[in-house]
């Protein structure tokens, strides 16, 4: 692949970190994993704190991490899949070629919900608490994790003479085109939102709160940026992301207004 021209550099980092004979270990994959193992770190060091951890001990968030990790990454891929059904039915070897690229942030955090609920039932331990404790982190690692997009020169956006604008070399029109670093947009907006629900944690009014307000500015920013990208999931002539993103939105703003205005009530 060509080098990425970004803030009026050249930068040649090919998606392939390492080959061992016919195994490739992905530049995405090392970032990812390493988003994980931070994230873990992050969170073993606020469960030390029983004032700051709705209750849920280290053992617990450990044990679920890994089994989130698992599920959430087959379900972003069968989210990529159902949505790329058409290319898919007449290529089905190609739907376990995971290597080959195709995954879904949205299927990634439906996945870890869904094993979230599950996993609280199993252990009897209060959902939105334990939501309320990680989902934090899980802004935090897609961050970290959108940079892997950069090196594989994927989900970037529109064409742009913004000065933050970044190269990426076309093949099908042989030269270079300036787009929109959408991968940078939400990882700075991901590590803004971050940041917001740490302080949100320190003062929680009710449990969920930590949660909602996830679903909600994450689906308002995700629903921007999805407008500016090229290689959009598309359904009935609809971006499917940028769809889900306003529906969460606007229902997880109408539970936090609600919300809110019962706590002012009881206070």
């Amino acid at each position: 692949m060509k080098p990425i021209i970004f803030l009026g550099r050249s930068i040649d980092i090919q998606p392939v970190a390492l080959s061992i004979g016919n195994v490739h270990i992905y530049w995405y994959g090392i970032i990812i994993a390493f988003a994980f193992i931070l994230q873990i770190i992050l969170l073993e060091r606020r469960t030390r704190d029983p004032k700051n951890s709705f209750g849920i001990d280290n053992n617990s968030v450990i044990d679920f991490s890994f089994g989130a990790i698992i599920f959430g990454f087959l379900c972003a891929r069968i989210y990529y899949v159902v949505f790329k059904w058409d290319y898919y039915c007449k290529n089905p070897l190609e739907i376990v070629q995971i290597w080959n690229g195709g995954i879904a942030i949205y299927g990634g955090i439906i996945g870890a919900i869904l094993y979230g609920l599950y996993y609280t039932k199993k252990r009897n331990i209060h959902f939105l608490n334990f939501a309320d404790l990680l989902i934090p982190y899980l802004a935090f690692a897609q961050s970290i994790g959108r940079w892997g997009n950069f090196i594989n020169r994927e989900a970037y956006g529109s064409v742009t003479e913004l000065p933050w604008k970044m190269g990426i070399y076309i093949d099908a029109i042989g030269d270079y085109s300036f787009v929109h670093p959408t991968f940078l947009y939400e990882s700075l907006l991901t590590f803004f939102l971050f940041v917001l629900l740490i302080h949100l944690s320190k003062n929680r009014k009710f449990e969920g709160q930590i949660l909602y307000t996830y679903l909600m500015v994450y689906g308002t920013f995700r629903a921007l940026i999805e407008g500016l990208r090229t290689d959009s999931l598309m359904l009935l002539g609809f971006r499917v992301s940028q769809v889900l993103s306003i529906l969460l939105a606007v229902i997880f703003c109408y539970i936090l207004l609600t919300k809110l205005v019962k706590y002012g009530k009881n206070k």
